[in-house]
């Protein structure tokens, strides 16, 4: 018994010796080198080995054998080949030896020469670590995800990276949840398949990444290695590689716990630069614009809202009073809206960015302007989700410029991919839907929507759940000019077709209480032929044959220059320098305070001078129209501020 004891005590030491030896080696080849060329090499590799993660050279447990060559292109600084070797530029062994690698600076992302050698081995090693096997958190991520999938769902509707996944072997780059962060997106309606091109380049530390996925995983492990800021500028893809590893490098810098966005709001006298905290956000609802007769709006528009509370207010259902704070993420096409041209939005041809907004705005557009009601319903999501969508809503916001495709990358399939990829919600992998109110309906199906509180209309509005179209108060002031005019029309929306020499006739026959009607509806209309001047301008902006035509020179420029000054307010990483990337730190605020008060100031002039220009780009008709109903506006304010005063009331202003 003793010596069977003994014997299982020795292979038990045995194993134990062989597994603490069973890792990473890279083995310098001598072959040709000088001493001195020999200690900078393998002080490089050193360096390496000490940068890597303990779990990375535990699991990549072979010999890579590391040389310099000089069949390699001049521009290029290593590359693994295999599985067990790696080789050097050998144009760049002179300057590693003398030192003058370590000074001398370069274009490419690290600055030095020195220092891009050492993230190429460290990019080079992890393609070999990519290459390895099927690593336990990616299949962990891949089974639990997959295996909630087929629970609530069945076999329909499952991704494809969840059929057969015991026979398929999946590397780091496969792994659905990286994949998701890294910006290659799942199809909406093609059960899982990957988008073929990653659109978040802006403020990327080197475009290379986005080639391909594989490429991603390395260049991003060279900044999470060597670049204490990279927790505070990619933070969601930081803490994927930290809990991947188990470990992270330490870091220098203390984050900031809000995050910088661009208020694209149209009031341009106030500074767009704000911060949002996360810990302020009480929740995060589904808003709807609901539908309306247009070609593009009839299925509605899907955003997001951030409950955001009063700053000294504790998170809670009171924070929903606090619309001011509200910030809202509507994903539209740059050049005003998607309503801009149906054909060109069916073709993709517009950038599809995220834009923030105050609420406030987006209840102005859609319930006094289109006349659409909005919903306001709550997300189901856990506290750590709430806060990781404020995160990857501020990653996109200065990352992202898209393509908008009606069908196929519109606003309901934007804000869908921004939930999950930044909540990671196992119910919202494998949700399909294109069209707003229909995404509505599956993420209530999922149990991930709130719809009760609309239930009771009056609570809804109370509460802020809710925001009514104006069309049943113009209706209601309708009524009352109905009641005190012998007019024709039944409809409000038949009144408001009349031109506004049509309507002027009745203004000297309506009293006090009709003419405060007559001004609302009056108000209406004129907001409805600013919208379709809006859209019209911009329809001749962008047919270039138009613009060809003499006599509209100026205002074009000034258009122009307007649409190009405002770009900024949908993609923010104009306002920066290339040197930095991600989410914008302490040491770049000032420049983006500077830069984003400038812009404003410019937006705030140009549209003082659009004012004065913009109707030589408009129809003759339109322009007339507009001057007529300002005409009506007047004549309308006179006749009630001299109604009031013949009545015994205060004279108003």
């Amino acid at each position: 018994m003793k010596a069977l004891v003994a014997g299982l005590l020795a292979a038990t030491v045995m194993l134990l010796g062989n597994t603490v030896q069973a890792s990473l080696q890279l083995h310098l080849k001598t072959d040709g080198l000088s001493p001195a060329e020999q200690q900078a090499s393998q002080a490089l590799l050193d360096e390496a080995m000490q940068a890597l993660p303990p779990h990375f050279i535990e699991q990549l447990d072979r010999r890579i054998d590391v040389g310099w060559t000089d069949q390699m292109p001049s521009n290029a600084y290593g590359q693994a080949s295999l599985v067990s070797q790696l080789d050097l530029n050998r144009n760049l062994l002179a300057g590693l030896t003398d030192g003058s690698a370590a000074t001398q600076k370069t274009h490419r992302p690290h600055g030095t020469v020195r220092r891009e050698m050492l993230a190429t081995v460290l990019h080079e090693l992890t393609h070999l670590y990519d290459r390895a096997r099927l690593w336990p958190s990616a299949e962990r991520h891949l089974i639990q995800r997959c295996s909630r999938q087929k629970n609530s769902t069945g076999l329909v509707g499952i991704p494809d990276e969840c059929r057969g996944q015991t026979e398929r072997r999946f590397t780091l780059s496969d792994d659905p949840r990286l994949l998701d962060l890294a910006g290659w997106q799942q199809y909406v309606g093609r059960r899982g398949e990957r988008e073929q091109h990653n659109r978040q380049i802006a403020r990327s530390p080197d475009l290379y990444e986005i080639s391909s996925p594989k490429e991603f995983v390395a260049v991003n492990m060279e900044y999470f290695l060597l670049d204490p800021s990279y927790a505070c500028r990619r933070p969601s893809l930081y803490r994927y590689y930290q809990e991947h590893f188990g470990w992270a490098p330490a870091a220098k810098d203390t984050c900031a716990t809000s995050y910088a966005f661009l208020n694209a709001g149209n009031d341009f006298a106030k500074q767009p630069l704000g911060q949002i905290d996360p810990e302020r956000v009480y929740a995060v609802d589904y808003l709807l614009a609901e539908a309306n007769q247009n070609l593009v709006s009839r299925w509605g528009h899907s955003m997001l809202r951030l409950v955001i509370c009063a700053p000294g207010r504790p998170r809670g259902p009171d924070c929903r009073l606090d619309l001011e704070y509200s910030q809202v993420l509507s994903y539209r096409a740059f050049v005003g809206d998607v309503q801009l041209s149906s054909w060109d939005g069916l073709v993709g041809k517009y950038p599809s960015r995220l834009f923030v907004l105050p609420l406030s705005q987006v209840i102005d557009e859609y319930t006094k302007t289109e006349l659409r009601s909005l919903a306001s319903v709550p997300l189901i999501l856990s506290r750590s989700e709430i806060n990781e969508v404020v995160e990857h809503a501020a990653e996109l916001h200065w990352s992202y410029d898209g393509t908008y495709f009606f069908l196929s990358n519109n606003c309901a399939v934007e804000s869908l991919k921004l939930l999950r990829s930044g909540s990671d919600n196992p119910q919202l992998i494998g949700l399909d839907s294109i069209m707003p109110n229909g995404l509505l309906e599956v993420l209530k199906a999922r149990g991930l929507a709130d719809t009760r509180v609309l239930d009771d209309p009056r609570e809804a509005l109370r509460l802020g759940y809710r925001f009514d179209s104006f069309r049943d108060r113009y209706q209601a002031m309708f009524e009352v000019l109905k009641k005190h005019l012998p007019i024709k029309q039944d409809k409000v929306e038949d009144w408001l077709t009349l031109t506004a020499a049509e309507r002027r006739p009745w203004f000297d026959q309506a009293d006090l209480r009709t003419s405060a009607a007559l001004l609302l509806l009056e108000q209406a209309s004129f907001r409805q032929q600013l919208l379709l001047a809006q859209n019209e301008v911009k329809q001749r902006y962008l047919d270039a044959r138009e613009l060809e035509h003499g006599g509209m020179d100026k205002a074009n420029q000034t258009l122009q220059q307007l649409l190009a000054n405002s770009g900024f307010l949908s993609r923010p990483a104009e306002l920066l320098d290339e040197g930095g990337y991600g989410l914008p730190q302490a040491n770049e605020w000032k420049r983006l305070e500077s830069e984003s008060s400038s812009r404003q100031q410019k937006l705030l002039a140009l549209t003082g001078d659009l004012d004065k220009e913009v109707r030589a780009l408009l129809e003759p008709s339109r322009a007339a129209e507009i001057a007529a109903s300002e005409a009506n506006l007047k004549q309308l304010g006179e006749h009630l501020r001299a109604l009031h005063k013949a009545s015994g009331g205060l004279e108003l202003p």
